[in-house]
């Protein structure tokens, strides 16, 4: 006996206009579910691994199950997105568009310190209710390969991911200052800060020392920079992208410094090496590793009460520019190595110590933070760049013009004298040319529970030892305690922490903090195209075959962490040898937003969320889905309008009214073989059509596509009225129904059942367009005197200008309202309008 997944498609006897049933079915959501029960027992939208000559690998970003179902913004993605994969399958595509879920993360773990309901259980709840919602929006999605970063079997190899990165030396352990936020209980990266407050809760968040793990991005910086711009992405995502990078060019400087009888060096970058001969000052960072070697006896205790209270602040706001700037003296000088003056060096509150080498060469004359700086701490303030056109200059004056008291610099543009400067103390060894970047690397440590545990050992013997290979996956233990206490609730646990030293053997702990969940999401789609492998993360000639993803549609809100930490892990792979391309997503698409009806943002909070399930309840999912493709621009979102929605169900209803009148008797006895005026007009629609709508489903323009489909169906409704040509009609007919199918899959089959054509319209060819048929014999032209419409000509499409003002002036209306009046201009849009000032 055959099973499902081998039986044969139902064969449905193909009838002609004379012997269609009286009425198609009303659409509702009983069609959806016979249709989605349909495409499953037949596996209609498998992707086949062994036809990957004509691949398509359509990708959102995935889900994160924190709330109980999805809302309507998941809808605005994964459906309309899957508009563009099943136009891809219609032209002959194998079309991969998997699902899954990014399931780690902190929401989860708060909510099991709130209400004692455990992670695991409650994202894996709320996994099964998206699952069933993503099923019955009727997407292509093939869920064999569905994966969920919370499985084992996945964030196994995101730890031996890790491990290949340790091995490298692309992941290490340092001491450092990190974004703390008080409530959450955890470390945050610098991009899940938001001015200075926890994205997640708004808890303003402050800095804390502690030990962490991090991956060396920077060692990508340049190239995540560079390349950027060779992507088909929008442009004001790779700007984001650069700014995040940020490369400054300019100069390492060597200080000496000086602290009663001890001396040592310090460096520092500067984009104004122009400015040496300007230095007031050095400032050092509070959290800078050297700051014991450099304050003096006297000023210890007051450094250290100022650092205390400095890192009580956030990096966003000691970096703001609203704010005042503080400071305290360290007791300590520094000697300018251009003219060896002596400066002294200060601690201060706006130099950050991982942003360039956290030791600051201070110019107030020519930079506004330390021109503020020197006023409040009365600092001198030396002028040595001069605008160029030599007018009077207001202090501090930051841009580049002309050196001034500056000895043997002194007339020099600004870079000339910049770079002489560089060059004469390279010679001496006390500088050289450097670029460094604004990004830093990427601190992936978290204090919590629930995400992929770090696969590390610390033995007093062997130090820091990698887990084992052949031990991964390192599982999360279920029996923790959830307490807000600000260390992960492993550390409670014995049976997870004590371990053996894979090296020698001897009593080990294991590492307590878990991964950033955006480690996880930094691979997943190099896993989706082999997600049931247990040998290795992929097979590598298979995903050199089906990636780079062809389409990436997802958040803008994405720019500046997701898309750079999975070019990143892209880049370390392809230089590892795994796969064989350098960018993950060549072709890069952002979904617009759905507002509530006054326009404001969705949020629970504001009890202002749509949920589609209602929708989907009362309209089906087509009406919610054609709404969504002509209600909005794609890339723009806009309001939701319950108006709207209604229109587009009235649509609908104009469809089922048309395909029934098809089976009138009046269509039966009123039938020709010609091919004549009427089949010309409707065939001009017909293939105007094709063309718009192949050219705009590509752009994401699925708004004007809708309105292609309505003009289409009613040069239809106005065909059928007269003698039909049986054949021609049935034609036009089948490619409606395939135009319209990407944008109402469910109910596209219902019309093409109703049609007697065989299972499944999905199981066609996108119809192509004829050139030659949009080129009209005749059009009608708007004429106009002195801008106002006085008449309508029809006349030979394409006439020469001269032609056209003849046809125009020979008119009887025109010549009544030319009558005595002078002509001064005639104004010619070709196969438009003519307009004739008088």
């Amino acid at each position: 006996m055959k099973t499902n997944n081998t039986k044969e498609p139902e064969k449905i006897e193909p009838v002609t206009l004379l012997g269609f049933i009286k009425t198609i079915k009303k659409y509702n959501i009983q069609i959806d579910r016979k249709w989605q029960k349909r495409w499953r027992d037949f596996n209609l939208y498998k992707f086949k691994k062994n036809k990957l000559d004509k691949k398509i690998y359509c990708l959102e970003m995935f889900s994160y199950p924190s709330g109980a179902q999805l809302h309507i913004g998941h809808w605005y993605n994964y459906g309309l997105t899957d508009i563009w994969a099943r136009y891809k399958r219609l032209q002959g595509y194998n079309v991969l568009n998997p699902q899954g879920f990014d399931s780690f993360g902190l929401p989860a773990e708060n909510y099991a310190i709130k209400t004692g309901i455990h992670p695991k259980d409650s994202t894996y709840k709320n996994i099964d209710t998206m699952r069933r919602q993503l099923k019955e929006m009727g997407t292509t999605a093939d869920w064999d390969y569905e994966i969920i970063t919370s499985d084992p079997e996945y964030y196994r190899w995101t730890q031996w991911f890790f491990i290949q990165m340790y091995k490298k030396g692309l992941a290490y352990r340092k001491n450092a200052s990190v974004n703390w936020c008080d409530k959450c209980k955890t470390v945050l990266a610098n991009e899940q800060v938001v001015d200075g407050y926890c994205e997640r809760c708004g808890t303003e968040i402050y800095l804390k020392q502690l030990t962490q793990w991090f991956l060396k991005i920077t060692a990508y910086a340049q190239e995540l920079y560079d390349s950027v711009d060779s992507l088909d992405w929008p442009e004001e995502t790779k700007k984001i992208q650069k700014n995040w990078i940020g490369p400054s060019r300019g100069a390492l400087i060597d200080f000496v410094i000086i602290n009663n009888n001890k001396t040592f060096s310090l460096k520092a970058f500067t984009t104004r090496p122009d400015t040496l001969f300007g230095l007031s000052y050095v400032v050092i960072a509070p959290e800078h590793e050297m700051i014991s070697s450099l304050l003096t006896s006297e000023h210890q205790d007051n450094a250290k009460k100022y650092i205390e209270n400095v890192m009580k602040k956030s990096e966003i706001d000691r970096m703001s520019t609203e704010r005042e700037i503080t400071g305290v003296f360290t007791g300590s000088y520094a000697i300018n190595p251009i003219n060896k003056e002596k400066v002294p060096v200060w601690i201060a509150d706006y130099v950050i110590a991982s942003y360039g080498t956290g030791f600051v060469m201070a110019v107030p004359a020519h930079d506004e933070r330390d021109f503020k700086f020197a006023i409040k701490y009365s600092l001198p303030i030396k002028k040595v760049v001069d605008s160029i056109n030599a007018k009077k200059t207001d202090l501090p004056f930051c841009e580049y013009g002309t050196s001034v008291n500056s000895k043997e610099f002194t007339g020099l543009k600004s870079k000339e004298a910049g770079n002489n400067i560089v060059m004469k103390l390279k010679k001496d060894g006390k500088a050289k040319f450097k670029t460094t970047f604004r990004l830093r690397d990427w601190l992936v440590s978290r204090q919590r529970y629930w995400g992929t545990p770090i696969p590390i050992i610390y033995c007093k013997k062997c130090g820091v030892v990698p887990v084992q290979e052949k031990d991964l996956p390192i599982v999360l233990p279920y029996e923790v305690e959830f307490k807000p206490t600000g260390e992960s609730p492993l550390l409670e646990c014995d049976d997870f922490i004590n371990v053996k030293c894979p090296v020698c053997n001897a009593n080990a702990r294991r590492e307590t903090d878990t991964l950033d969940t955006f480690v996880d999401s930094s691979w997943y789609f190099l896993r989706y195209p082999d997600s049931k492998n247990d040998k290795e993360p992929f097979n590598k000639n298979l995903i050199n075959e089906i990636l780079p993803v062809d389409k990436y549609v997802g958040g803008r809100e994405h720019a500046s962490m997701h898309l750079i930490y999975a070019r990143f892990f892209t880049k370390v792979l392809n230089d590892l040898g795994y796969v064989n391309f350098r960018e993950p997503f060549p072709s890069l698409l952002h979904q617009g937003v759905i507002n509530s009806s006054n326009g404001l943002k969705m949020s629970k909070s504001k009890g202002n969320v749509i949920s589609p399930d209602d929708y989907v309840l009362k309209y089906g999912s087509d009406v919610l889905r054609l709404y969504l493709s002509f209600g909005f621009s794609y890339v723009d979102g806009g309001p939701w309008s319950d108006e709207g929605i209604e229109a587009i169900r009235k649509f609908v209803e104009k469809i089922e009214e048309f395909f029934t009148n098809t089976s009138k008797d009046s269509i039966k006895n009123s039938q020709h073989l010609d091919y004549s005026i009427a089949e010309k007009k409707l065939d001009y629609i017909r293939n105007f059509a094709i063309k718009a709508i192949s050219r705009d489903v590509e752009q994401f323009k699925f708004n004007t596509c809708i309105a292609r489909l309505m003009e289409f169906l009613t040069a239809l409704n106005i065909y059928i009225r007269g003698n039909v040509n049986k054949k021609f009609l049935n034609s036009c007919l089948n490619d409606f129904t395939i135009l319209l199918s990407p944008f109402a899959p469910h109910f596209a089959e219902e019309i093409w059942e109703f049609l007697g054509n065989d299972f499944s319209v999905f199981n066609q060819t996108w119809p192509n367009y004829d050139e030659a048929l949009l080129i009209k014999e005749e059009i009608e032209l708007v004429v106009q005197i002195n801008g106002k419409l006085r008449a309508r000509i029809v006349v030979p499409y394409n006439l020469s200008k001269e032609e056209l003002i003849k046809k125009a002036l020979d008119a009887e209306l025109v010549q009544k309202w030319l009558e005595g009046k002078e002509i001064k201009k005639k104004i010619i849009i070709s196969n438009k309008l003519i307009n004739i000032v008088v």
